[in-house]
């Protein structure tokens, strides 16, 4: 039996970073804050460079990896947003997952790519034309703007997507055909670096013509062209990386030397089911395979060293509907009754109609949960509720949205080291606790001014008047120096230093001086009292 030739999907995603900001706006394209010309920037060591323009911005004249000094000559009212690469990365590692609903498998094409094997299932679409119809037309029910092409080698079908038409489609995968197909697309269409591409400028090879040799209208390669490409050899030879070699990238483009793929594999989620002999109708006997389905789930995320943080609850009707009812937890839990004493919350509006037939519960998003020992006797015992299972229970009745709590943050500064967040958010990372990073056990809201009696030169002072009180000083720690944070403060913001000091009464407090002599950023250094220890 003959084996079908590879057919490979290239979706590249033009416009990656602005789409997902206006998505995350909630706003159409041309309206709202995209109506206005927005440009997201990273940082380089020569300064901001613009990462992604919208279409205003475009209009402009503002363009791509141009500096944002440059862009502000032309378009002065530009809007600028920090670039989020890595939650580009993330939201495309979804769409690679999405995408499988064309292929067997689909891979990452990064920064703003998705491939797709697409061997042998287009005629469940009715043939690649209609697959390529439906994969645009569901990107664009998303409010993504895609490029899409399909060829037999992922080279090919990637420069057809960045530098053909969209929907293009090369049909078979004979080398000549592959080659006649894109012989005038530049040698940017190689994937190659842009010294590389410097390079062959240079040499007047601007097409994949004229590189391998080829044009459009020829049967075969002219004279020549093989000395041309020993040239190009002994000139790249030395070149190990794809991108920096063109004769290999251009073999990979037409199947000449494979190209690894590697496709992308979404991690098994915890899932269990009941298929019922039986339609149910009634809600007791509901709450029973509930019941019975949290304790499969407990079973298995217990065996898989993981604690569920949003759990998927689905109902199959007999006349095909399908109800889900979703739950996010504050903290990961594998307890099965508190499971089900949720979700009991979130099943009084469920209509069974003709009856359910199938039960399904997925654990959607699970983190590691580290096996106990519990006490038997102690458990008995115990009718208190946890911290964690308190907000779940407040949630479910007051809404996702009602309940909040301080979480730490990734700073230096006192007063910013916390914030305020939706108690079933995923917490942030934290900046890493030092030996010395020592907090006291009630930070003040607002740091007290205190009067300095009689202090050392840049050090600590010996007597100092807070609230009325003076006050000697008997132990000094410190000093801790905190710099004040240069990406979001003036240049004229002093540093602190920090002493955790004790007085003759064995009261201990948490001081800092607010500036040094002579650091050219106001007067004479400050003192504040910001903390107390225990």
């Amino acid at each position: 039996m003959s084996q079908k030739p590879r057919r490979i999907l290239a979706i590249w995603c033009a416009r990656l970073s602005v789409d997902r900001w206006r998505l995350a706006h909630g706003c159409e394209r041309g309206e709202g804050p995209d109506a206005e010309p927005v440009a997201l920037i990273t940082e380089t060591a020569h300064g901001p460079r613009i990462a992604s323009v919208n279409d205003a911005a475009r209009e402009a004249g503002v363009q791509v990896d141009t500096m944002l000094a440059d862009a502000r000559t032309l378009c002065p009212a530009i809007k600028v947003v920090p670039a989020d690469p890595a939650g580009d990365l993330a939201f495309l590692e979804k769409l690679a997952v999405w995408a499988r609903r064309w292929g067997p498998w689909s891979g990452l094409d990064a920064p703003d790519g998705v491939i797709v094997d697409v061997t042998a299932v287009a005629h469940l679409f009715g043939g690649e034309a209609q697959l390529v119809a439906d994969v645009e037309a569901a990107f664009a029910a998303r409010k993504l703007a895609v490029r899409t092409a399909i060829a037999s080698t992922a080279g090919a079908a990637w420069a057809l997507s960045h530098f053909g038409r969209t929907g293009a489609i090369v049909h078979g995968d004979e080398p000549r055909a592959i080659l006649r197909a894109l012989a005038d697309l530049p040698a940017a269409a190689l994937r190659l670096d842009a010294d590389v591409l410097t390079v062959l400028r240079r040499l007047g090879l601007k097409t994949l013509g004229q590189l391998a040799g080829v044009s459009r209208e020829e049967e075969a390669t002219h004279e020549g062209g093989a000395a041309g490409r020993d040239a190009l050899q002994r000139r790249f030879r030395n070149r190990k990386s794809p991108a920096a070699n063109p004769l290999v990238r251009l073999d990979q483009l037409l199947g000449r030397i494979p190209e690894p793929l590697l496709p992308i594999v979404p991690p098994a989620v915890p899932m269990v089911q009941r298929r019922l002999m039986e339609p149910i109708r009634h809600r007791p006997l509901l709450d029973t395979v509930l019941s019975d389905l949290a304790q499969d789930m407990a079973r298995v995320l217990e065996g898989q060293g993981q604690g569920a943080r949003r759990l998927e609850l689905g109902l199959w009707r007999v006349d095909g509907e399908v109800l889900v009812r979703r739950l996010e937890l504050a903290a990961a839990t594998r307890e099965a009754a508190h499971i089900t004493r949720l979700f009991a919350a979130k099943l009084d509006d469920v209509e069974a109609g003709f009856g359910i037939e199938t039960v399904r519960l997925t654990a959607s998003w699970a983190e590691p949960l580290s096996a106990q020992q519990g006490d038997i006797e102690a458990a008995a015992e115990r009718h208190g509720t946890c911290l964690s299972a308190c907000v779940d229970r407040l949630s479910v009745r007051l809404g996702p949205t009602a309940v909040r709590r301080s979480v730490p943050y990734a700073s230096h500064i006192p007063e910013r080291a916390q914030r305020w967040q939706e108690a079933l958010e995923p917490r942030g990372a934290s900046q890493t606790t030092f030996e010395f990073h020592k907090r006291p056990l009630k930070i003040l809201d607002n740091p007290e001014r205190i009067a300095v009696l009689y202090a050392s030169p840049d050090g600590f002072p010996q007597r100092f008047r807070w609230r009325g009180d003076a006050r000697e000083v008997a132990r000094v720690e410190g000093p801790e120096r905190v710099a004040p944070e240069w990406w979001r403060e003036r240049s004229t913001v002093r540093l602190r230093d920090y002493y955790r000091i004790e007085d003759t009464d064995g009261r201990r407090y948490w001081i800092y001086r607010h500036g040094v002599t002579g650091d050219g950023r106001g007067g004479a250094p400050e003192w504040f009292l910001q903390g107390l220890f225990a």
